[in-house]
């Protein structure tokens, strides 16, 4: 059973608008998904960003999350192009949004999200690279979350698919009042997005 603030922010969205330009590229991610799966292949799904510390870790959160929920067996994973660590602002985002978070070590910490009161298996977060041990999937989808990676990285190792799916980045505000704000928006964008290609694919 979901956390009931979990669910509460699931609900708000899912029910934001999705511009017909986006939702052409969602359905690119769609149809790979659809494809893997008459294959009867694994489907896994590595969102990349440069510092993999807020878009691309929103991303596999919102994308297993949206897996759990609609009871789709896709493997999520993030990574960078550099190791960082999981942006605090983005991690009591998701505070907010209802998810559990318990934190284990200091410098780049790995951070437990929990989206059940039954303790299911947490999502585990931390900043890595791209091609980490812990992102197992030797064939994958690899969807860049910024330009940046986009633009420096034009080889992504064990790639079938890439996918461009830009957000804004936050980062841009973490010195400026509204701040939390520009997280949020980011972070419902997200999952409002992922949320839709789940539910899309049979």
């Amino acid at each position: 059973m979901f956390h009931s603030k979990l669910l509460k922010t699931i609900n708000y969205a899912t029910n934001l608008e999705i511009s017909d330009s986006r939702k052409l590229i969602l359905k690119e991610l769609v149809k790979y998904i659809k494809t893997k799966k008459a294959s009867k292949s694994e489907v896994h799904l590595n969102f990349i960003c440069t510092h993999n510390s807020r878009r691309s870790q929103f991303c596999q959160i919102w994308a297993e999350t949206a897996s759990a929920y609609y009871n789709k067996k896709i493997y999520c994973y993030s990574g960078g192009l550099v190791v960082t660590e999981f942006n605090i602002n983005a991690v009591n985002t998701m505070k907010k949004c209802g998810f559990d978070v318990i934190k284990s070590g200091s410098k780049n910490p790995t951070y437990s999200l929990y989206y059940s009161n039954s303790r299911v298996r947490p999502i585990f977060v931390f900043s890595k690279l791209y091609n980490d041990p812990v992102n197992k999937a030797n064939s994958f989808a690899a969807i860049t979350t910024c330009s940046d990676a986009e633009e420096n990285c034009p080889f992504i190792l064990n790639a079938k698919k890439r996918i461009f799916l830009e957000y804004d980045d936050p980062k841009l505000f973490d010195n400026l009042p509204n701040k939390m704000e520009k997280y949020f928006d980011c972070s419902f964008q997200i999952a409002s997005e992922l949320f839709y290609v789940f539910r899309n694919v049979e």
